[in-house]
């Protein structure tokens, strides 16, 4: 009997227009959410908190669905999506009344993000970006370090020319920053110049080293987890037997010719 409805959810999991369906429903959700922030009619506030109410309901069937047509418990929470859906719908149950309308509205908001559990390729960048961060992380060292080193020498030096901009090492941070950005750094640079006509190299030699050179590391690194996690997607949703062979797997077969071969060779002839 339980087979039996097991496989009837994952027919129903793996159809499209279920997917599709649930999509929609996604949309519509960040839909109600944003009517809420406007002056709407009372007819209009009780139509969207019904509403509100049926796509919870669905949003708990889908993931009761979901559980069911899995292999059991540890594999579907072995998925780190399924976590994420199932906190973001548990906590859609947060009832819109007293004091925890704003946490119940808030929780509602990130049913948004449930599109990107549901659409593969977007589940693909999302994945690629987080295991591009640690990677990321060590460049980000690097540049703190040259922004620290920076804004040292432009407290030291700049200090007196302007104190809101170079007072200490924090606040000629956040300067440096505004620099990296190109938020009016050409005034920064002028300011300066007055005094040290030579400055400008010192904001040249910075803006080269983050806007060009640690930037370009940063999406020279996403674009290598990318294009491995693209692969590994592509793989993912080709059919065992069409998977193209590996190198490993050419060099395993090329080596058992040449042993069929030689035992070819040193076969008696009759």
């Amino acid at each position: 009997m339980f087979e039996s409805l097991q496989q009837f959810f994952q027919r129903i999991d793996n159809s499209k227009v279920f997917q599709s369906f649930i999509i929609f429903v996604i949309v519509v959700s960040a839909i109600s959410v944003g009517a809420h922030t406007y002056a709407l009619p009372v007819w209009f506030e009780n139509v969207l908190l019904w509403l509100d109410k049926a796509i919870t309901l669905f949003f708990l069937i889908e993931i009761i669905i979901r559980y069911v047509a899995s292999k059991g418990f540890k594999d579907f929470f072995s998925k780190g999506w399924n976590i994420f859906d199932v906190i973001i719908v548990v906590g859609s149950l947060v009832p819109l009344a007293g004091s925890s309308v704003f946490i119940a509205r808030l929780l509602r908001i990130f049913r948004v993000l449930r599109l990107v559990s549901m659409v593969p390729e977007l589940r693909m960048l999302v994945n690629a970006l987080l295991k591009a961060i640690p990677r990321m992380g060590h460049i980000a060292l690097l540049m703190f370090v040259i922004f620290y080193i920076y804004a040292a020498i432009g407290s030291m030096l700049f200090s007196d020319i302007n104190e809101v901009l170079w007072r200490d090492v924090s606040i000629a941070m956040l300067t440096l920053f505004r620099v990296a950005t190109f938020e009016d750094w050409t005034d920064v640079m002028y300011e300066t110049m007055t005094v040290y006509p030579l400055s400008w190299i010192y904001y040249l030699s910075f803006i080269f080293l983050t806007a060009f050179i640690f930037l370009n590391m940063m999406v020279g690194v996403i674009l290598e987890v990318m294009n491995n996690e693209h692969q590994a997607f592509i793989d993912e949703q080709t059919p065992e037997g069409d998977k193209p062979a590996t190198q490993s797997q050419l060099n395993e077969v090329q080596k058992q010719i040449g042993q069929l071969t030689e035992l070819i060779k040193q076969a008696p002839i009759k």
